[in-house]
């Protein structure tokens, strides 16, 4: 990951500024409290993984007794806004989890944050309905939202999730400001994301093609959602998936890359360094998984960490291939097939994939527009943490643009 220019300001570990960042970032959508986020930072030791989970796990399930009690007493208002915040909690206690003295806690802690998040979803007006999307062997979990008790059909966004978000982070990263804009919103679990992941073993996958057909399929045959109008919005390694999937599925009427990714590989590739990037080139696996697990003692916690935590949704422990599956994860050979217009954020300071959202911009030859996000605006590093409102005023005007000119 690329290092920060800009001030920390609560941790001097990278990852944990940038995590508490962006729960203060939820706040817009009431997906965080800010007081409650910053007395969960002030408790946590620098650096320190158990202190993360234990000092976030406390926060949620004391927010969480809240939204219980609420509930019991038909407030539902407020167990609502309480479910949301706890489930977001729960998230970020989970995000450090690999580097805590059991990481064994990750699904129990996950589940806790799935029920908490179907808590909020059941007490929406209208109630977000649960849904399974058909997909070869083991249907994808997801959420259907619409903005309204009635009426339809509605112009629908699928909001297609990241590498490692929870299922509440979608709420803030997009579904509160398509429903208060009048778009209805899917989400969903694909290969490697939450429920796939943690309770069926699913991997990644790099043909993400695979994943939206049946996605779009499911919305086409709703008689709510507009068939001409469905859009596919992805966020953090999601900005890969989207552009690969578009590559592929022509009905599709736009397209959201937050950012842009032409090839998630090059995040791991850096980090190698030449010696072992070499290694991995030469198709050496065993010297490569060996000089691998030798560097691995010299990291730090902090870096075994990372690198627990980015191999589990490959569903490999084997170095050599994790690095072999991530360089599948590449558009540089079908960006060209994209025909829809898309949408390319492209954040300053962008830690995990700096450059590509330009390299996207000049690749696709559809209709398309990039967008830069600053330091000036507080809208800088990876997925614009802290600006997410106006990130949605930005891609919702472009959106409402892009549909007026294909009327």
């Amino acid at each position: 990951m690329k290092e920060l220019k800009k001030k920390q300001y609560f941790f001097k570990h990278e990852g944990m500024n940038f995590d508490t960042i962006f729960a203060l970032g939820r706040c817009q959508y009431g997906a965080a409290d800010a007081g409650e986020v910053l007395s969960t930072a002030a408790r946590i030791h620098d650096g320190d993984f158990e202190s993360w989970y234990r000092e976030w796990s406390a926060t949620a399930v004391r927010v969480r007794e809240i939204a219980d009690r609420c509930a019991g007493e038909g407030n539902t208002v407020s167990a609502r806004s309480a479910y949301l915040r706890a489930a977001n909690y729960y998230g970020a206690a989970n995000n450090m989890v690999d580097g805590s003295d059991d990481p064994s806690r990750v699904v129990p802690t996950w589940k806790e944050h799935l029920a908490c998040w179907n808590e909020f979803c059941s007490r929406l007006t209208p109630p977000a309905e649960k849904v399974e999307i058909p997909y070869e062997e083991t249907p994808m979990p997801g959420h259907f939202f619409r903005p309204a008790e009635t009426g339809g059909p509605w112009p629908t966004i699928i909001f297609n999730n990241g590498s490692d978000g929870p299922n509440s982070a979608m709420w803030s990263s997009g579904v509160a400001g398509a429903l208060a804009r009048g778009y209805a919103a899917l989400t969903f679990d694909g290969p490697g994301q939450n429920s796939m992941l943690w309770l069926h073993n699913i991997p990644f996958r790099y043909d993400w093609e695979k994943v939206i057909t049946p996605v779009v399929d499911f919305l086409r045959g709703r008689d709510d959602v507009i068939d001409d109008k469905i859009v596919l919005s992805g966020i953090s390694q999601g900005g890969y998936w989207i552009l690969r999937a578009l590559a592929f599925e022509d009905r599709i009427a736009a397209g959201i890359a937050d950012p842009g990714v032409m090839d998630v590989s090059s995040a791991m590739m850096e980090k190698l360094g030449k010696h072992m990037a070499h290694t991995f080139e030469k198709g050496d696996a065993e010297k490569f998984n060996k000089e691998m697990k030798m560097g691995l003692r010299f990291m730090g916690k902090a870096g075994r960490r990372e690198l627990e935590f980015r191999m589990k949704p490959y569903c490999t422990n084997d170095y050599f291939d994790w690095i072999s599956q991530a360089r599948q994860f590449n558009v540089r050979d079908v960006i060209e097939r994209i025909k829809c217009p898309i949408f390319i954020a492209d954040p300053e300071d962008e830690q995990f994939w700096p450059g590509q959202p330009q390299e996207v911009y000049q690749a696709l030859t559809c209709p398309k527009t990039i967008v830069q996000f600053t330091a000036e605006e507080g809208a800088n590093w990876h997925c614009q943490p802290m600006a997410r409102a106006l990130y949605d005023q930005r891609i919702f005007d472009w959106l409402n643009l892009t549909f007026a000119a294909l009327n």
